[in-house]
């Protein structure tokens, strides 16, 4: 089963580490960052792209 994605801007919906999985734009990336969130937390843009991207829990 496939991570559900967060895209940049949404609120997380529980606290817990979360990876880039790929850009809005399309473009992948490489940027392997963990961020961590608390719930309600807002998810920021890539942090190496500074563009929008989708979030996805990490294991």
């Amino acid at each position: 089963m496939a991570n559900k994605q967060f895209k940049t801007g949404e609120k997380a919906p529980e606290s817990g580490n979360y990876k880039v999985d790929n850009l809005v734009n399309g473009n992948k990336t490489d940027d392997n960052t963990e961020i961590s969130l608390n719930v309600g937390d807002q998810f920021p843009p890539s942090p190496s792209e500074n563009e929008a991207a989708y979030w996805v829990k990490s294991s």
